[in-house]
């Protein structure tokens, strides 16, 4: 198994507030458009200055996703994809970036996960994430009232896992959320799904204060960050920047490039947010 997965989270953003900056955090959905482009895509947004990189595992139900990522979960899924061979691609690129890759996966495919040689588990999951070279995972549909097996599981592991708040959660539950989790907190700008908007919500910075009162943990925000301009918003309030639909969105733009064109066309299209993040 690699490092510690907390600990190289926790490196990646003592890193970013060393160089004065927040945490830049991209989002691809794993097997879009194919393993191949993902493995390229993960190394050449790690060179682009990603900080930690979002992989999601595709599911053909995800609850909490708006069009533009649940499009990339079909290609994906329509390419072959499934949770083992993603691990297994990711393995290979893992080894050579130093950026942590947490993945993104709802609870189905990590319930049903089982690569041939044990019996379908949440532990047989991270102990193969882990062998990957994974960092942690974000699990958008497991409450922290329901994870707190999984969060046991995964600390003895050295695993992280993050849990969502949302502008809806109460301070109990904020407190409960953040306790949980490790790595970070995932601050959900918005209610519904994700998507590209064309403005943010006036609640997120609200929802951000509320966690630092009961939280020393880093914060990342999430949903909706769509432009330059959302992201650097965003930023002086949080420890990082989490950008979904509108990588996902470029991607599919370019989905018929070449593997290196596409790490290139990436690399370009992340820059200006790197510049402000």
């Amino acid at each position: 198994m690699a490092a510690n997965g907390t600990t190289r989270i926790a490196h990646a953003f003592r890193r970013a507030r060393a160089r004065k900056q927040r945490a830049l955090i991209p989002f691809i959905m794993g097997g879009d458009p194919d393993l191949k482009r993902t493995c390229a895509l993960v190394e050449a947004l790690s060179l682009a200055g990603a900080d930690i990189i979002e992989v999601g595992v595709p599911f053909s139900d995800p609850l909490a996703d708006g069009p533009v990522i649940q499009r990339a979960a079909d290609r994906a899924l329509a390419s072959g994809t499934t949770p083992d061979r993603l691990l297994r691609a990711l393995s290979r690129v893992t080894a050579r970036i130093d950026t942590p890759v947490v993945l993104l996966s709802y609870w189905n495919p990590i319930l049903q996960f089982s690569n041939g040689h044990a019996a379908p588990s949440p532990s047989a999951f991270v102990a193969a994430a882990g062998r990957a070279g994974i960092a942690g995972a974000i699990v958008p549909d497991l409450s922290a009232e329901e994870g707190v097996s999984w969060h046991r599981d995964t600390a003895r592991a050295g695993f992280a896992t993050m849990f969502l708040a949302a502008p809806t959660s109460s301070p109990d539950r904020l407190r409960r959320i953040a306790q949980l989790s490790s790595g970070f907190v995932y601050y959900v700008s918005l209610l519904g799904t994700t998507g590209v908007r064309t403005a943010l919500s006036n609640e997120w910075a609200d929802g951000v204060k509320r966690l630092r009162a009961v939280t020393s943990k880093p914060i990342c925000v999430g949903f909706g960050i769509s432009t330059p301009q959302h992201a650097a918003q965003v930023a002086r309030e949080a420890d990082g920047v989490i950008i979904g639909s509108a990588v996902v969105r470029a991607i599919e733009s370019a989905a018929k490039m070449s593997s290196h064109s596409l790490a290139r066309h990436m690399t370009a299209w992340l820059r200006p947010f790197r510049k402000v993040v």
